[in-house]
């Protein structure tokens, strides 16, 4: 056993942390346009709870300044990043929220041709070609330096999830529902896109296209992508980028259950605009996502070409995480492994003291689990 896979392996009880970060933090609200704001507060019928009017009158402040800034940002780039081409099909990182995709994505971006959406891109997506440079160093003291869910690294240069951009920039996403998680999970059919019409199937796809070639427009190194939602739109991704890679990490269900749910609670608490509430919808709301994106996800991957998707277990990377990179680089044909070896073995030393959280679960709930994501145990070779 590897050392980092030692360290992995020591338990640590999970726990739900409340208020783990401090009020003055953004939240990617705060990264909205005017437009965007109002209209997701009128959807919801404006329930913001008297304990975070100050944060709703903060985010309209910033609303308007992200409105002001994204029109300054269009006038001055809007036409060159319109001819603005990807230099290389991008690659995606697929898996459920917390199967290890954080873990691979850090990994994967160690190499020096490949680049990624930062926090702050994924925050204001719509003017960060403008407002990057200048305003990230004197604001990067506002944000948590360490994930309140996993302690990661966090920051405004970190990579993030394009599903928050998508979001703040006015498309429908299942994430909205941090937002105000009293009234439950949110857009479920946007999760895998399947049964949308085509014009909104288009929409999606032209807004990821436009900030993907924003990212290109800063940056011409090939995009790394990490989203769990891009699991279940495989298909729609490949019309957009015929030739770009997947790779695909699973983990051992009962922990993926347990961690989904403290994730969920963790982002609804640090997120919300409203009462938090008892969260009941929580735990069927992650039963049920998995199955859905499961569901697409085995019927899209028989799509790809072998020299499209790599797929592995997070238990075999933790285990020996240089070999596995290896087989993604062979697999993928992704080039020389030389060009990332060393920064990825520098990566994996900052993180040999990093301890992966044990969950305890009862043997009722490890039944529902079994009996509902059975063909995930099966699948990936998780049975008992």
């Amino acid at each position: 056993m590897s050392v980092l896979s030692e360290r992995l392996a020591a338990p640590r009880r999970e726990r739900v942390v409340k208020n783990p970060i401090p009020w003055y933090t953004p939240r990617f609200w705060h990264g909205m346009k005017l437009s965007t704001w109002l209209g997701t507060l009128a959807r919801n019928g404006f329930p913001v709870s008297a304990s975070r009017l100050h944060t709703a009158a903060s985010i309209t402040f910033f609303s308007v300044c992200n409105s002001i800034a994204a029109a300054t940002d269009s006038l001055i780039y809007s036409r060159r990043i319109a001819r603005t081409e990807l230099t290389e099909p991008p690659i995606f990182i697929l898996g459920h929220w917390r199967a290890g995709t954080t873990f691979l994505h850090e990994l994967l971006i160690r190499d020096p041709a490949h680049t990624y959406p930062t926090t702050y891109q994924c925050f204001v997506p719509h003017h960060f070609v403008l407002t990057d440079k200048w305003f990230t160093p004197w604001t990067e003291r506002l944000l948590p330096s360490r994930r309140p869910m996993d302690n990661m690294a966090a920051g405004w240069q970190r990579p993030q999830e394009d599903e928050f951009a998508l979001g703040i920039l006015g498309l429908p996403s299942p994430y909205l529902s941090m937002m105000f998680p009293g009234r439950g999970a949110v857009y479920p059919e946007y999760l895998d896109l399947h049964d949308l019409p085509s014009e909104k199937i288009q929409e999606w796809q032209e807004q990821l296209a436009k900030f993907f070639r924003r990212i290109t427009f800063r940056d011409p190194r090939r995009i790394v992508v990490k989203s769990p939602p891009h699991t279940a739109r495989v298909r729609t991704l490949l019309e957009l980028y015929p030739d770009a890679k997947f790779v695909h990490i699973v983990r051992n269900p009962y922990d993926l259950y347990v961690s989904t749910i403290n994730l969920w609670k963790s982002l609804n608490e640090v997120q919300r605009m409203q009462a938090l509430g008892d969260q009941d919808w929580v735990e069927p709301y992650v039963l049920s996502s998995l199955e859905r994106m499961y569901l697409a996800y085995e019927a899209d991957r028989r799509l790809l070409r072998d020299n499209q998707i790599c797929e592995l277990r997070y238990e075999d990377l933790v285990e020996n995480p240089r070999e596995r990179l290896r087989q993604i680089y062979d697999v993928l044909e992704l080039g020389e492994f030389s060009r990332v070896e060393a920064r990825a073995e520098e990566y994996l030393a900052d993180v040999k003291n990093y301890r992966r959280n044990h969950y305890e679960l009862s043997e009722e709930k490890r039944a529902v689990i079994r009996k509902r994501w059975q063909g995930y145990f099966q699948r990936y070779g998780y049975e008992e």
